[in-house]
């Protein structure tokens, strides 16, 4: 099922996320409904707090970064191939000189920055089985997990820009948080009710 994407403003988005138990109600169906939602948004990731669960959750695909032709066949395989869930996130560590990447994100449509991160992470995360992993991630997949793994601790990409670029695009974040833009999938804006 296709869940509606929190807009830019909702309160839900800036909650630190809390761990969630192994017996936390219809898991396996809420995967599969947030991979649906992501894959119909054309997303490479998506976070829990994004469909309005400030839960510590998100799940990664990036498979479509594999078309890049500047990047090696080695590279290319690795993100083709790469597609995650992770439950109850934790970093650890972040080394290496940051580098800037332009990001964007499904909860603040149409809006593209260059965000500095540090190349290579470790982090403890568990999948959908609780299984318990301690792992290092680096370049383009560290970044996507970088970003999803923000939004569990209730920061968006734009809370890393400069404050003059915040200034430049505050009339555009005002609009998104009003529902003032067209996208061509499911969102829920910070003024409109719940559905249940």
């Amino acid at each position: 099922m296709i869940l509606p994407i929190v807009a830019y403003g909702d309160p839900v988005l800036k909650v630190k996320a809390k761990d969630i138990p192994e017996d936390y109600p219809k898991l396996n169906e809420l995967i599969a409904n947030m991979f649906e939602t992501m894959y119909n948004a054309y997303g490479v990731g998506l976070a829990a707090p994004q469909i309005g669960l400030p839960i510590r959750m998100f799940l990664v695909d990036t498979s479509p970064f594999a078309d890049d032709e500047e990047l090696t066949e080695e590279e290319q395989k690795e993100l083709k191939d790469f597609k995650k869930i992770f439950i109850n996130a934790h970093i650890i560590e972040e080394e290496g000189e940051e580098w800037a990447f332009n990001e964007g994100c499904l909860s603040i449509p149409d809006v593209r920055e260059d965000v500095y991160r540090q190349p290579k992470i470790t982090m403890t995360y568990q999948d959908e089985n609780f299984n318990t992993y301690t792992e290092t991630f680096e370049g383009l997949i560290a970044r996507v997990i970088q970003h999803e793994y923000d939004h569990i601790d209730g920061i968006l990409f734009t809370d890393k820009l400069s404050s003059f670029k915040k200034r430049l695009l505050k009339s555009r974040l005002n609009n998104i948080s009003k529902g003032k833009i067209n996208v061509d999938y499911k969102m829920r804006f910070p003024n409109q009710k719940k559905r249940r």
